[in-house]
């Protein structure tokens, strides 16, 4: 399996049309022994940009006849579950009457990474595994639990765009299963490995650490696994490439095209960067990306400001952590572990993913970038967190627009482009 080739299309100044959608759906689909089989589809939730329901209708065209069941499990990794007409119109299934008419054997469900009981453990790391993987920065026995579907099915098949990743390096591929559908003691340790590492160090990275961890994590579902993995042209969502076969070597393609399609490179820092979220990002934990994709081009001393007037929320899941432990650099945890250890790890690393780079040394905390908020979210809860607040009406972008020269870069549509210096 690992030895299969991708295929597929695509180069950095091409749009797939419909027809090579199609095609490429089917050259996959045609090639795949599924007949009589349960076949269990993984997709991203709606904090993704991507043609989903045209690659799933080109599935679903493709297999419906073949297969026994197709069903579809949104991989949420944490994030809060998509009700059910929301699931039908991601995926283009229309009314619930259409659905059942149209699409007999799609049956969807939302992942439940809180549920003991949707859960399996498929592997453990050894201490000493975790010590090799995570070049000795870490030490402990990890459970690897995934979503139950995911040895109960006969076939899994991943549907999903492919972008640079503040903790995999490059998302896509087999993050689908972990932490898309997988259970949260693995989460929490591979998203605190990525924080160890920082955002800087890991984001458009192709080899990581953490892809080693979700490779390996991968290897233990036996399930016969294929992807489609999809590269997002910037701004228009239409397909640059699509690309098929095992999820390593699907990824694989898909990560070389998104170095060329969503990386911008910069000469020269900002000292201020207007990041305005769209309205995919519903809290501070997913518009969190708009400093995860700025950061690197940030002069020291700088700030971020993360513009989402229609957030309101910190955290719809995890919100209840970070208003107690706030947002900080990671030496603010690692040299106080003892106070933070027990908190979920996976929460740690967000709050340090958002507050960037910095340093912690003699009680003072000096973070490398000010980061605010100009959002829905009280003055009260930004300071409480340890944030900056802007009243989000006071922005006009057009007093940041055509400044770069000044040192100021204004993103109009933030969360998925990365900005790296040369």
């Amino acid at each position: 399996m690992r030895g299969m080739q991708s295929s597929g299309r695509g180069a950095p100044d091409a749009t797939l049309s419909a027809d090579d959608l199609r095609q490429v759906v089917t050259e996959a689909c045609d090639g795949w022994d599924v007949d009589g089989e349960r076949v269990l589809v993984l997709v991203p939730d709606g904090t993704r940009t991507c043609p989903l329901a045209e690659v799933f209708a080109a599935v679903h065209a493709a297999l419906q006849a073949r297969v026994a069941s197709l069903d579809v499990l949104i991989a949420l990794g944490t994030h809060q579950p998509m009700a059910d007409d929301a699931m039908r119109a991601h995926l283009g299934l229309g009314s619930a009457e259409q659905h059942a008419r149209d699409f007999p054997k799609v049956r969807l469900h939302n992942h439940a990474w809180d549920q003991a009981g949707e859960l399996v453990e498929v592997g453990r790391f050894t201490p000493r595994q975790v010590e090799e993987i995570s070049d000795g920065r870490l030490s402990l026995e990890v459970p690897v639990h995934i979503n139950r579907r995911a040895v109960e099915f006969d076939r899994i098949l991943i549907l999903g765009p492919v972008f640079p990743h503040e903790v995999a390096g490059y998302s896509g591929g087999n993050k689908y299963l972990f932490p898309g559908i997988s259970g949260k003691l693995i989460i929490d340790f591979f998203h605190w490995l990525g924080a160890l590492i920082t955002n800087r160090g890991i984001i458009g990275v192709k080899h990581t650490p953490v892809r080693e961890v979700l490779d390996r994590c991968a290897a233990m579902v036996k399930a016969d696994k294929r992807a489609l993995c999809m590269v997002v042209r910037p701004g228009d969502g239409t397909l640059a490439g699509l690309y098929h076969g095992t999820p390593e070597v699907a990824w694989s393609a898909a990560a070389d095209l998104s170095a060329q399609v969503h990386v911008r490179w910069c000469d020269k820092p900002f000292h201020t960067v207007l990041a305005r979220m769209p309205a995919m990002y519903a809290d501070v934990w997913t518009a969190g990306k708009g400093m995860y994709k700025t950061e690197p081009v940030v002069a020291d001393g700088g700030e971020v400001i993360l513009w989402a007037p229609h957030v309101t929320e910190v955290s719809r899941v995890h919100g209840h952590v970070l208003e107690r432990i706030g947002y900080h650099v990671r030496d603010w945890f690692v040299k106080q572990w003892d106070r933070f250890e027990h908190e979920p790890w996976g929460v740690l690393a967000h709050s340090t993913h958002v507050r960037g780079d910095g340093s912690f040394e003699d009680g003072v905390e000096r973070p490398r970038v000010k980061v605010t908020l100009a959002t829905g979210i009280p003055r009260a809860v930004c300071e409480k967190i340890a944030l900056g607040y802007r009243d989000p009406a006071s922005i006009d972008p057009a007093d940041f627009e055509g400044r770069e020269d000044e040192g100021v870069l204004y993103v109009p549509k933030a969360g998925e482009l990365l900005f790296r210096l040369r």
